[in-house]
This record gives C-alpha cells, sequence and structure tokens, in this order.
C-alpha cells in the first residue's frame, strides 16, 4: 500500500463507517476519528518527505506510484508528491479536520451533510497526489460535483440559485479544461510513439508552440475559473453565501486552490512557451481580480460577502505570482495558497459561530461583541491582522514573498501592473479595520448580545487549530519557503531556459 493512496482510502473508510452509524453522535465521532487520522497521516508524510530529501533523494516525485488503469488509452492511477503537493495535502487536512468540528451543531440530515463533506474532500486530496492528467480531472470533478448537494440541501437564502450558478460555472470550465488536458495529451509525442497523460513525462518533452498557443489558454481558463479569475469569479461570493459554515471553509481554504495549483501544475509546467507570450493577457485579468476583489469587499455589509471578495483578491495574487514566473514569486505564490487557506477558512468558521449567536450577518446590526463573546472575537482579530498583513502572520510572508519576486521582472508593463496590485494591501486593511471596529469595539448595541455564550469546546478546536498555523507560517517562514523552493526548480529551470532575466 503506498502512503498517498492512503488519503484516499482513509476518507473512503470513513464514509463508510458514517454510512453505518445509527445517530447523530456516532456520525461525528467518526467523521472526527477519520479525519483526525487523515490529519495525523498528513503530518506524518511531511516528516517522510523531509526526511527522504534531507537523505539526499533528489527525485522530482517520492512516493511515486504507477499502475496501469486503462492500457488502452495509457490512463495510469499515477500518484507521487513533491514539497508543493505535500504543503496543499498539509493544508487540506487541517481545514477538513477544522471544518468537522465547526460542523459539529448539525442537525438537519447530518449523516447525509458529512458524508458529501468527506466526499468533497477525497476528490481534494486525490487532485493533489495526482501526475496523471485523466486521474487528476477525475478527482477534480469529484471534488467540484459535492458542492451542489452541500449548498443546495444545507445551504441558506437563495441557496438553490446559487449552487446552481456555482455548478454551471465550475461545469463549464471542466469543459474548457477536459479540452486542453487531451489537447496535451495527444501532443504528447510529437515525434511519434505512445502518447501520455503523466505530467512528468509530458514536462520532458516540449509540446509543439502552435498547440500550446492552443491549450494553454483553455487549461489555465479552466482552472482560473476555480481560482475566481475575472471575470468568471461571479460564482464566488454566491456560493459563499449560502454555503453552510464547513463548505464555505472548504470551498475557500481549499477547493479554490486547486484552481491556482492545477495552473501552476498543468498550464505552465507543461507549456512554459506559450505562458511566456501569452501571460501578459491573464497578468491583466488577474490585476483586476485582485483590485476589484478589494474594492468589492469595501462596500458589502454581509460578513460572508465581505470575506468571499476578499478571497477573490487574495486568491487573484495567487495567480498573479504564478504568471511572473520566477522562483520567488512562485514561491510566494504557493505560501499564499497556503496562508490564505488557513484564514479563509479561520474567516468562515468564526462567520458561523457568531451567526449561529446572533442570527444576522449583517455588521450594521452588530457591535461591542467583544465584551460578550471575547474568546471569539480576538479570534477573529487574528484573522483580520493575518489577512491584511501583520508582520508574524502568515498573510505578511506570503504577500511579501510575492511582490518582492514580482519585482524582479524586468519589464515596465509587469511592473505597472504590480504596482496597481500592491493597493489591494491598502484597500484590504481599510475594510478588515473598518469590519472589526463596526463588529467588536464599542458599546452592545443589541440587549439580546448581552446574553451570548462565548465558544463552545468543539468550536475551540476548530479556531485554534487554524490559528496555530497561521502564526506557525509567519514566525517560521524558512520551513515551509524551503520546501517549496526545492520543487519549483524544474519548472524554473525551464522557464529560465527561455528567459533567463
Amino acid at each position: 500500500m503506498n502512503i498517498l493512496s492512503l488519503f484516499v482510502l482513509i476518507p473512503v473508510l470513513t464514509i463508510t463507517g458514517i454510512v453505518l452509524t445509527k445517530d447523530i453522535r456516532q456520525v461525528k465521532t467518526v467523521a472526527s476519528i477519520g479525519m483526525g487520522i487523515q490529519f495525523l497521516l498528513s503530518a506524518l508524510l511531511i516528516f517522510l518527505y523531509l526526511s527522504a530529501r534531507h537523505a539526499g533523494n533528489t527525485a522530482e516525485m517520492l512516493f511515486v506510484k504507477d499502475i496501469v488503469w486503462f492500457k488502452s488509452l495509457n490512463i495510469h492511477y499515477a500518484v507521487g508528491v513533491d514539497g508543493i503537493s505535500v504543503a496543499m495535502i498539509g493544508l487540506t487536512s487541517v481545514v477538513v479536520f477544522a471544518g468537522i468540528f465547526a460542523s459539529w451543531e448539525m442537525e438537519f440530515l447530518t449523516k447525509e451533510f458529512f458524508i458529501s463533506l468527506i466526499l468533497l474532500a477525497t476528490g481534494v486530496f486525490g487532485f493533489f497526489i495526482s501526475i496523471d492528467l485523466f486521474t487528476m480531472f477525475l478527482f477534480y470533478e469529484l471534488a467540484v460535483i459535492p458542492m451542489y448537494l452541500l449548498i443546495g440541501i444545507w445551504g441558506s437564502g437563495p441557496k438553490e440559485y446559487s449552487a446552481m450558478k456555482l455548478t454551471l460555472m465550475l461545469m463549464g470550465a471542466s469543459a474548457l479544461l477536459l479540452v486542453g488536458i487531451l489537447g496535451i495529451h495527444f501532443n504528447s509525442a510529437p515525434d511519434g510513439g505512445q502518447t501520455s497523460f503523466n505530467i512528468l513525462e509530458i514536462s520532458k518533452i516540449t509540446i509543439p508552440i502552435k498547440a500550446q498557443y492552443i491549450f494553454f489558454p483553455l487549461t489555465f481558463v479552466g482552472f482560473g475559473v476555480l481560482g475566481a479569475l475575472f471575470p468568471f469569479h461571479t460564482w464566488s461570493p454566491d456560493g459563499h453565501s449560502s454555503a453552510p459554515t464547513a463548505v464555505s471553509m472548504l470551498h475557500a481554504g481549499v477547493l479554490m486552490k486547486l484552481g491556482g495549483y492545477g495552473c501552476f501544475r498543468v498550464a505552465i509546467f507543461l507549456m512554459p512557451e506559450a505562458a511566456h507570450e501569452l501571460s501578459w493577457i491573464f497578468i491583466i485579468l488577474t490585476t483586476i481580480s485582485v483590485v476589484y476583489g478589494a474594492f468589492s469587499a469595501i462596500v458589502q455589509k454581509d460578513l460572508k460577502y465581505i470575506n468571499a471578495y476578499s478571497s477573490v483578491s487574495h486568491c487573484g495574487l495567487v495567480l498573479f505570482a504564478i504568471l511572473m514566473m520566477n522562483k520567488t514569486a512562485m514561491n510566494g505564490a504557493i505560501i499564499q495558497m497556503i496562508s490564505h487557506g488557513l484564514m479563509t477558512a479561520l474567516f468562515f468558521a468564526l462567520i458561523g459561530m457568531i451567526y449561529g449567536r446572533t442570527h444576522t450577518r449583517l455588521i450594521n446590526e452588530m457591535g461591542g461583541l467583544m465584551k460578550v463573546i471575547p474568546f471569539l472575537s480576538v479570534c477573529y482579530v487574528i484573522a483580520g491582522l493575518a489577512s491584511l498583513g501583520l508582520p508574524g502572520l502568515s498573510g505578511f510572508v506570503a504577500e511579501m514573498t510575492i511582490f518582492v519576486g514580482a519585482f524582479q521582472h524586468p519589464e515596465l508593463f509587469y511592473r505597472i501592473m504590480i504596482i496597481v496590485a500592491v493597493t489591494s494591501i491598502v484597500i484590504t486593511a481599510v475594510y478588515i479595520l473598518r469590519v472589526i471596529a463596526i463588529l467588536l469595539l464599542g458599546p452592545v448595541t443589541n440587549d439580546h448580545y448581552e446574553h451570548l455564550t462565548d465558544a463552545r469546546w468543539y468550536e475551540k478546536v476548530s479556531t485554534v487549530t487554524l490559528i496555530t498555523f497561521v502564526v506557525f507560517i509567519g514566525m517560521a517562514p524558512f520551513l515551509l519557503s524551503s520546501m517549496i523552493g526545492v520543487s519549483l526548480q524544474p519548472i524554473i529551470s525551464k522557464i529560465l531556459a527561455l528567459n533567463p532575466f
């Protein structure tokens, strides 16, 4: 048994255990134990990966397993991880574990809810371990499809509209992605021979440049839709606003990261020539995402919409940095995915907890919460400070690495776009501090709030888990950065061969 296959097997066994349970308490117990084991397994994977690298193993991917799945089309169940994949697996396990405890009060169709939630997580884990394009696409679809049920059944507000909008836009993106993947596959043997879906094999050849010009935009946009690429981002705020707490956490915390990871791992890594030539187009779109998302967050009154548009801005930074195509900026992009995944999951968890007590998400209807729910309020302040980039927290490390790397680009056009994108830092500080002031400070605005109870034990497990990693990355970023840096070397070598600036 390959250790990576356990990341798919354990969620499947957890789902099986949930099916066999008889009451709500057993469902929650099985779900928490299963995802707790997954969390410990991810810690073991990080330890084994670092030990292998320290021992001198320089292979591009570790723990590789390759089994023929469909021989006639050369489709394999092929898995393997590098430092980037390991980091994303760690992020996913933390957010899913925290999401289980954030959903502890779920009473409606509890069994079905946790099954759908863990099924989504199964797809995400499978996506990050896959090195076969077909297998990766299969897990991608497995991660996306449960979102319709999770929002449409357990959501709130215009949940049917939000669920359908999200599903249709992501399915449309999947269609583009499928065409792009097939295009890469059928051009993976330009000199004749057996075509391949294996990412490592394809990376060793040069896809014909004419094919790259066609399939790079399809692949980048296909993944970019999930990464909230402008103007295809509109599904995200609606989906966030209607989703239940844990679904919002997974949606923003890990599902949107499939977009950035796919753009990096597939579009740019396999078609660097087209990426180099066409990057200016997508730089414009990602810059708009960064600034537009931040400005949109300022005018929102609903806590979930504020965080949703903030996610558009922060995820735009990920794609923006990847397109700069240098090691420092790309390193920052991966750290930003980890950082944003943790802090936005924390935000959505806290918003759900606050809503459960106040029964409103409108900031103008709240005030003085620091006096009545101090633990949750302090957690919200920490999440906000991480989002605006306070030194010592993960957001600062990610954004500084991105902008320092981006300014290494020598072309004037790119530097102008960087200056525009940097303004998002100031805008983010404005809406974060504004929300904190209105929501938490001042006198208690509603007599009902005087009797609110602070965080319960399972809410503390969820929030403290996320805060621990936000602080850890902020205080010791070199551990994550060095692990990512080694894994960036193959693509950086290809980029330097094209444009050695």
